[in-house]
């Protein structure tokens, strides 16, 4: 249970570093209408109750020449605590993947992955991710085009209900 009793003014906070995190905190204080210190004491402590996960920077995959965007949906057999792990472990030692995901319904993982080319992605697929030995069957959908990937978190209902 978080130690802090959370308010508005931490939801604006939130807000204005989800826009901007490397907003200065005087200009964060002015933002949210706080004195520098008192700013700079409640990002802390949203900081020390890991509701700021961190912060870093946000790179352009076309830029990077990583055009190409696919969702694998993986499904496994042998299902255990142990081959989640085995499966994650692999999973997150690929560069290519993105983000991975624990999911229900007709796949156990979802996985996004971002490479440069369509040859690329296969070599991902069929070297890496079919690889792994409890990985039974992949299945995957390419992004044409990226309309949201990185939206702010919805802040309307927390600390109403603190």
């Amino acid at each position: 249970m978080p130690e802090h009793s959370w308010d508005g003014t931490d939801r604006a906070i939130l807000r204005e570093l989800q826009d901007n995190g490397r907003m200065a905190n005087v200009e964060l204080a002015d933002a949210v209408s706080l004195s520098p210190s008192s700013c700079l004491r409640r990002t802390k402590a949203l900081e020390a109750e890991g509701i700021i996960a961190g912060y870093r920077a946000e790179l352009d995959r076309d830029r990077l020449g990583l055009g190409l965007t696919a969702f694998i949906s993986l499904k496994v057999d042998q299902h255990s605590r142990e081959t989640s792990r085995q499966i994650e472990a692999a999973l997150t030692a690929i560069p290519a993947v993105v983000a991975c995901y624990v999911v229900s319904g007709e796949a156990d993982f979802l996985v996004e992955a971002v490479v440069p080319s369509l040859a690329s992605y296969e070599q991902v697929l069929l070297d890496q991710i079919l690889a792994i030995g409890p990985v039974t069957d992949a299945r995957s959908t390419f992004a044409i085009r990226t309309v949201l990937s990185r939206g702010p978190m919805p802040l309307e209902h927390w600390a109403s209900n603190r």
